[in-house]
């Protein structure tokens, strides 16, 4: 069963005035992310449709969607499915995020004023309460690289960024759960930061590389554990 509360950040007035086709892809794009629609999960019209209290057409439309998204995949002999990553999609997502976050740092060096500036510094302080709570962390994380992204002041830049994070919700659980990497993630955003109160856009990017690499080392090895344990 998906729950109705999943209403992709719209709230319960504006959710039932939407077309039921958009309520629909809304409602099944936020199981998705919060992992509620887990990769590998069969999609069947009828039980989405009886779930989500719509007819088989809107399902059936915010499925076309979601696969056009990369969200879910067509399989022979299996039908709608939740889009599973294999060990080489894992790493070309995370290639991407090196290149577009990097950029994206670049331009916040240059662009970014100082208010926003001061607040990605605060959303970072506010890592050290969460250090033992992963789904906080994982959300202020999110918020943090969401401020970011919109401190390169790129429309552009910012609608790619937003389409791959969206297939980043496929990869499954935090790499913030990992012990140890709450602590070093902090330090690699404070460093960003203070290399972006510097005005310091080649520093910015260096960094936001590294963090991004470092990130890519903890999801490969949560993906082999996973792997090994299915």
């Amino acid at each position: 069963m998906i729950s109705t509360e999943f209403t992709g950040g719209t709230d319960a007035g504006q959710a039932s005035s939407l077309p039921r086709s958009e309520r629909a892809y809304q409602q099944l794009r936020a199981a998705i992310q919060a992992g509620q629609l887990s990769p590998g999960t069969r999609l069947r019209e009828v039980e989405l449709a009886e779930s989500l209290g719509l007819s088989r057409t809107p399902v059936r439309e915010a499925l076309s969607r979601l696969e056009s998204e990369g969200l879910v995949v067509n399989e022979p002999n299996r039908g709608m499915m939740v889009t599973q990553l294999d060990a080489s999609m894992v790493s070309e997502l995370y290639v991407m995020r090196e290149v577009l976050e990097g950029t994206a740092a670049a331009l916040a060096a240059r662009h970014a004023t100082d208010v926003e500036i001061s607040l990605l510094r605060d959303i970072v302080e506010r890592d050290l309460s969460m250090i033992d709570d992963p789904d906080r962390l994982a959300a202020n994380n999110r918020l943090f690289h969401e401020t970011l992204h919109r401190c390169a002041h790129n429309r552009y830049l910012l609608k790619t960024l937003r389409s791959l994070h969206e297939s980043m919700a496929l990869l499954g659980r935090t790499t913030l759960s990992v012990p140890g990497r709450p602590r070093s993630s902090y330090e690699e955003h404070l460093a960003l930061v203070e290399a972006l109160e510097k005005r310091d856009p080649a520093l910015a990017e260096q960094i936001t590389r590294r963090h991004i690499q470092q990130a890519y080392k903890v999801r490969l090895s949560l993906w082999i554990e996973e792997q090994s344990s299915s």
